[in-house]
């Protein structure tokens, strides 16, 4: 495949920005990847990992000449990244995010850009509970959807370009408007990631994890709770601050539910109870039936980590 970029300029180099520098060296699309991560020991293991063509101690500097900058750094971090690579962006290049929030995201960024670059948010719904330039796998987008939420006056080749990008490294992509994608992932992953550190956290208070049956007799419900508690608390923290309107939606809506059930089991009411499982059982055939989870045993997970290897 011939290179879509001439310069992709990576700007943090964790999961999501060396999974898309591992893809795009495995399928040719990208001339030459420049990478930049706030820490030096990052951009040590990176220039070690070989994953970018060039490693730079500024964001600056690794933008200079690129076609393609992708922000992948926490949400807070983007409005002060934006305004460091303004100056030194190409006229005619296209600037991404990988961030799960987008309405934050924009506010902070788009004031910064130059006319004449081509801004267009983007969050790919792929990931894993680690974190870091040692976590990235080439295969960790395929059959993922990468969500675009474009600006108004978009310009539609740059957007073309992007999407053959994305498409290039396995994922399905889309479009939403801003708005409406934040509150999507408030429902598919933000809310669900703060129960999850809810419910790890109930545990923690029992003062029994360390050494006792919570951990020794831990059920996959409990287990998939504390794999997905584990995750980068810098990028959570963010996202809950940045996108809280949503969040806030979504749980007062789980809450309401919450005491459905709640009425639902003090009351002995095993039909309603039955009913509302069967519900909920059918969204998850329909996950995957859509081809985004398996039915394999430990939802295939034991994959994962020989995929990583």
């Amino acid at each position: 495949m011939s290179p879509v970029y001439d310069r992709v300029a990576l700007i943090g180099l964790g999961l999501i920005a060396s999974s898309m520098a591992h893809a795009m060296k495995a399928a040719g699309l990208a001339g030459h990847i420049a990478g930049h991560a706030k820490s030096d020991e990052t951009r040590q293991i990176a220039a070690e990992l070989g994953f970018c063509d060039s490693v730079h101690a500024t964001a600056a500097e690794a933008v200079a000449g690129a076609d393609l900058v992708v922000l992948a750094v926490p949400v807070g971090a983007m409005g002060e990244i934006a305004a460091q690579i303004a100056p030194h962006l190409a006229p005619g290049c296209t600037v991404t995010d990988v961030g799960s929030v987008k309405g934050a995201v924009v506010e902070a960024v788009a004031p910064h850009l130059p006319e004449g670059v081509h801004f267009i948010p983007g969050h790919p719904m792929a990931g894993t509970e680690y974190s870091g330039p040692r976590s990235g796998f080439a295969t960790l987008f395929q059959n993922r959807w990468w969500l675009l939420t474009p600006l108004a006056g978009t310009d539609r080749a740059a957007l073309d370009r992007l999407r053959a990008l994305l498409t290039g490294l396995g994922a399905r992509t889309d479009e939403m408007e801003v708005a409406h994608h934040d509150l999507v992932v408030a429902v598919v992953s933000h809310a669900p990631h703060l129960i999850a550190y809810t419910m790890v956290g109930v545990a923690d208070h029992m003062r029994r994890v360390s050494q006792s049956e919570i951990i020794k007799y831990s059920a996959a419900g409990f287990r998939d709770f504390t794999r997905i508690a584990a995750s980068d608390p810098t990028m959570w923290r963010d996202v809950f601050l940045t996108n809280k309107d949503a969040v806030l939606d979504i749980l007062g809506r789980f809450t309401e539910e919450l005491f459905m059930l709640q009425r639902a089991i003090r009351m002995g009411d095993g039909e309603q109870l039955h009913a509302y499982f069967t519900r909920t059982r059918a969204i998850r055939r329909g996950i995957i039936e859509a081809g985004q989870d398996t039915a394999a045993p430990d939802f295939g997970r034991a994959g994962d980590s020989l995929r990583k290897g």
